[in-house]
């Protein structure tokens, strides 16, 4: 899973650093660093924290989801 933060949207509630502090942290009061490649382990944290944004600045891209899901429903 890939993720992007919309740093214009996003106000620096740090809802996300809470909730997936792996992925996500707060530089300073309003600055916020991620890691745009989520792990399976952290997964579920990461959507949680997508959730649980204010402004919803947090966007997922599971490309590699619906790339498998679209493969299994071709058939013959």
């Amino acid at each position: 899973m890939r993720l992007v933060v919309d740093l214009n949207r996003c106000q620096g509630y740090a809802q996300c650093a809470y909730l997936a502090p792996d992925v996500f942290t707060m530089h300073g009061e309003e600055a916020l660093l991620y890691s745009p490649q989520v792990g399976e382990t952290q997964r579920e944290n990461v959507m949680r924290a997508a959730a649980a944004c204010p402004v919803q600045a947090i966007l997922l891209d599971q490309v590699e989801e619906r790339a498998a899901e679209g493969a299994g429903s071709r058939g013959g």
